[in-house]
């Protein structure tokens, strides 16, 4: 199987990425949201609102994240010319800060994004059946 992934623009990579992780977070904020609405003590007619704006909340950060993170590792793939762990820690640590600048607490962004560059990289090494 030939590898494009030499002749694939970095935009269109990040495009990619970023519908995948958009669509997990919208996963993961309408199974989410329910139980935060419960948390907040908002019920009946609050709580479908509570839903769509976490729905909406975690769509938008992963889909943030995801285009930071792979502009990020396509480009320095490309800068490097090589293939290897690196490319994902350098873009990890960029889209970490990019990411948590407007945080202060920097190691739960580091523990989280190095938790994401782990998933990341195994998700690439891994063989499809």
């Amino acid at each position: 199987m030939e590898d494009l992934s030499d002749s694939i623009p970095c935009s269109s990579i990040a495009v990619d990425s970023v519908l995948r992780m958009s669509s997990a977070g919208v996963i993961w904020g309408s199974c989410f949201g329910p139980f935060d609405a419960k948390r907040h003590g908002k019920f009946c007619f609050f709580s479908p609102m509570l839903v769509c704006l976490d729905i909406g909340f975690w769509g938008d950060k992963s889909g943030l994240f995801a285009a930071i993170f792979s502009f990020a590792n396509c480009g320095i793939q490309r800068y490097r010319q090589q293939k290897d762990w690196v490319n994902t820690l350098a873009a990890g640590v960029v889209a970490g800060a990019a990411f948590g600048a407007g945080t202060r607490n920097w190691k739960q962004v580091a523990g989280i994004t190095g938790l994401f560059c782990t998933f990341f990289q195994f998700a690439k090494d891994s063989k499809s059946v």
